[in-house]
């Protein structure tokens, strides 16, 4: 049986420029710089500004001296008043006027007036693979040698280890390609890429990385030897750092044994880390600088980069032109519905990008203010912090806060930080003052670096060093925390 009822609920629903907001809002400079350019692209009624630095510099000029060249450049409140009209329903001042937030229909990029700082370009480099292929062309091999080095070298790993089986590559250039190499010929190509420089590349696995090193190095060649047998017949317990085992079923003494070690310990492990365009791969570009002047930290959001974009006048002429109309032709009334909407995308989009920045500084002043003694004096006097500790305190909500947090970075004295970096739980010290995990991190950081190597401090006694600092702490969290912090067990610490 139907029937008709009526409910009454309050539900919310984010507007397309609350969404948007939130969008812009989780971007880093770099990402946002991006989307301008993309909606540069998109939308005709913006455009980019380019003689805003210019205009500007002039205006100082002349406002010290003669105004007369500027203010015939200068839009006269007569011909601002072309733009108005008060019987129309789009004009810009209504737009300008319509929000607390929405002030301008530009977006000036505001670190464009100060002082570039010019950034040296860096210089062109040979990726790894197109170091590796052309050694690879030099020699002189059949066709189908080449293009199983191509597929060596195409299946290496960041580390510059085969992640695939020479099997498993064999079989595909047999299925897909037709080639057939015996298994022999495969080994005999594989072994002449590892001495390809850098040394040991195309490594199966360390032990083999390692080995290739220590045969064609020029270290001491009775130490070299030993190193060679110790990684060929010994290798699991020289993992595990099981010194006394080595040295009785080598028959070494503690001196040779730490001669040995010498020598693989100047090995490189990864062969394919840090060469080349890898080092480049690591840059970071902060979001915020933070300086010290005097006694004071000064915040700078480093949008240097971002073009400043405003409104085409052109189209909004074109916009007027067609409200003063009282009869609009159905083709003119379908170029007045677009430019009026594209019209209207545009200023919300200003307007997001400067409700980005408030809100961007906002949070940062926060996070300045909470953790000023972490800028001034170091990891050690950082603080806990939660989200609800900045969320409360500039009004914003949790969610806002998360956004501006994830994925931006801080340049500050002390290094560069992910401002999650800022964010952590504390525990509760006998004074009754609350610490940061991330300060107990660097505790446990300092006690194993200032440890005795011959006898390393296990989980137990780290908990017991913190306890009776005052710091209340399991075994079990100290070992979490120092597997955070990539730091081995006592066992692996060991050394002679």
């Amino acid at each position: 049986m139907l029937s008709l009822t009526q409910k009454l609920s309050q539900q919310q629903k984010l507007s397309p420029q609350q969404i948007q907001y939130q969008k812009l809002l989780q971007l880093n400079t770099i990402a946002l710089e991006q989307r301008i350019k993309t909606e540069l692209e998109l939308n005709p009624i913006l455009e980019e500004d380019l003689d805003i630095n210019q205009e500007q510099e002039e205006k100082e000029i002349v406002d010290s001296a003669d105004n007369d060249d500027y203010e015939n450049d200068t839009e006269s409140p007569e011909e601002e008043e072309d733009f108005r009209d008060e019987d129309n329903e789009f004009g810009i001042e209504d737009y300008s006027n319509d929000d607390e937030y929405f002030d301008d229909i530009s977006y000036l990029n505001r670190n464009q007036n100060e002082e570039e700082k010019i950034q040296p370009i860096a210089p062109a480099r040979e990726s790894l693979n197109e170091h590796l292929l052309n050694q690879l062309y030099f020699l002189d091999l059949e066709e189908k040698f080449i293009v199983l080095g191509e597929e060596i070298i195409g299946n290496l790993d960041e580390d510059g280890y085969l992640k695939q089986s020479l099997e498993n590559i064999l079989e595909e250039l047999k299925t897909f390609q037709r080639i057939e190499i015996t298994n022999e010929e495969a080994e005999t190509l594989l072994k002449k890429i590892q001495l390809f420089d850098p040394i040991a590349i195309a490594s199966r696995d360390l032990r083999e990385c390692l080995l290739v090193q220590i045969q064609h190095s020029s270290y001491d060649p009775y130490y070299s030897f030993l190193a060679e047998v110790m990684l060929r017949d010994h290798f699991d317990i020289f993992v595990q750092k099981r010194y006394d085992l080595i040295m009785n079923r080598m028959n070494l003494t503690q001196d040779t044994l730490r001669s040995v070690l010498d020598v693989v310990q100047h090995l490189n492990p990864k062969p394919g880390d840090g060469s080349l365009e890898a080092v480049e791969m690591n840059q970071i570009t902060p979001d915020f600088i933070l300086e010290k002047q005097d006694d004071n930290f000064t915040i700078t959001l480093n949008d240097r980069s971002l073009p400043s974009i405003t409104i085409n006048r052109t189209y909004l002429e074109m916009l007027d032109e067609n409200k003063g109309k009282k009869k609009i032709e159905p083709r003119e009334k379908t170029t007045y519905k677009f430019l009026r909407e594209k019209f209207e995308s545009a200023k919300w989009f200003i307007a997001c990008i400067e409700q980005r920045r408030e809100t961007l500084m906002k949070v940062m002043r926060s996070i300045l203010e909470k953790q000023y003694e972490f800028f001034e004096k170091g990891p050690k006097w950082l603080r806990p912090m939660i989200y609800k500790d900045v969320a409360d305190e500039i009004q914003m909500d949790i969610s806002t806060i998360s956004r501006v947090v994830n994925g931006k970075f801080v340049q500050s004295p002390m290094g560069i930080h992910e401002l999650k970096y800022f964010f952590s739980e504390g525990l509760a010290t006998d004074s009754g003052e609350e610490v940061s995990n991330k300060h107990i991190k660097e505790r446990i950081r300092e006690i194993i670096e200032t440890e005795n190597k011959k006898s390393p401090f296990s989980d137990d006694r780290l908990a017991e060093i913190l306890n009776e600092e005052g710091i209340h702490i399991a075994r079990r969290t100290v070992a979490k925390y120092r597997e955070q912090l990539r730091l081995p067990v006592a066992r692996l610490r060991k050394t002679l």
